[in-house]
């Protein structure tokens, strides 16, 4: 891993396309994830990606809008907490292996407020027994 000193901030559209690629790489060669992000893939991931780009960039460069709520399409995950938990580690480390700074610290603020509400309406469409 670089040394923090020698780690840029997110700061532009091409930081957000390393950091959107490097993690989808990461992920789909992942053990626990890797079904996932291949299932998006398959989807059309073209789409996937350029949504992350968006929304991404709308967060933490203010760069146009994202269209609709990011959330249902946010994260190509099954509906298990420890896969969530698990991308959002995935996600942490992505972001402190690239960059360093308050935009990389609100990155890793804003996933992980995804995750809190990606568990609270994916538990909502979990069947109540």
């Amino acid at each position: 891993m670089k040394l923090s000193a020698t780690r840029p901030d997110i700061c532009t559209e091409g930081d957000i396309k390393t950091l959107v690629d490097s993690l989808c790489q990461k992920a789909t060669q992942d053990t626990l994830l890797g079904a996932s992000f291949a299932a998006a893939a398959r989807i059309h991931w073209p789409h996937y990606l350029t949504s992350q780009y968006r929304y991404w960039s709308c967060s933490l460069l203010g760069a146009g809008t994202p269209e609709g709520e990011a959330l249902p399409e946010q994260v190509a995950l099954p509906r298990g907490g420890a896969h969530i938990e698990h991308w959002l580690q995935l996600f942490s480390s992505t972001v402190e292996e690239y960059f360093a700074g308050s935009k990389a610290e609100q990155a890793k603020q804003l996933a992980g407020q995804m995750v809190t509400r990606l568990k609270a309406v994916r538990s909502r469409e979990l069947p109540v027994d």
